[in-house]
């Protein structure tokens, strides 16, 4: 799939907006206040505000010299770029949200493609399964499909900051994860699968607003 000149062809934004939960400004055309919104502070959590716009904002990663339209839709660029926008700069999940949509071999890179898939799953109008499915798979360290022991850890550690103020001792740690496998794990196997995290984050009312990024 491809484009040329400096704007999407309406077949290709057309086929963007059926594979996503975006809207066509919110993938080319850019919101009004959208440098507004990007600059404020974001609220904790896995999402916080990326604007202006899905494609204008992957070009401003890209080299001059790159930024046709034709050659936005087939380059990738490197996480290490991805990082360094300001709204991912702070997201303590911001590495393993780049991997999960990353569609490279080597997960070290993304195609406009793969930003905008993230971008449509961290939209207002993604619905709550797509949500949580995609949001155990970036807590799923290990990627083998279930939140074990050490997933566990690693989260925890991601929201708590590795800080010695805030780093919790290996009792603790224990204790916190002993509780919430007491809570999650419905079949008592030591994990938590998808099924059993969807049935958690069911009953959290804010999730679906904290996994988020507003365009």
């Amino acid at each position: 799939m491809g484009g040329s000149g400096s704007r999407l062809s309406k077949e290709l934004l057309a086929e963007y907006q059926d594979l996503t939960f975006l809207t066509k400004q919110e993938i080319i055309l850019g919101a009004p206040d959208a440098h507004r919104r990007a600059t404020s502070q974001p609220p904790p959590g896995l999402g916080a505000p990326l604007a202006p716009a899905a494609h204008r904002r992957f070009c401003e990663l890209l080299p001059q010299e790159h930024r046709s339209m034709e050659e936005s839709l087939q380059i990738r660029v490197s996480l290490e770029q991805i990082l360094s926008l300001p709204e991912l700069k702070a997201n303590p999940f911001k590495e393993r949200i780049c991997k999960v949509f990353s569609t490279s071999p080597a997960r070290d890179s993304l195609s406009f493609e793969d930003f905008l898939d993230l971008l449509s799953v961290f939209s207002d109008t993604a619905t709550p399964d797509i949500k949580s499915h995609y949001a155990f798979r970036i807590f799923d360290f290990d990627d083998d499909g279930t939140l074990n022991r050490e997933d566990l850890s690693q989260l925890v550690n991601c929201l708590t900051g590795q800080g010695e103020d805030t780093r919790l001792s290996a009792s603790e740690m224990k204790q916190l994860i002993d509780n919430i496998l007491e809570e999650s794990d419905i079949d008592r196997d030591g994990t938590i699968n998808l099924s059993e995290f969807q049935h958690v984050i069911s009953r959290s009312p804010d999730f679906a607003s904290s996994f988020k990024i507003v365009l």
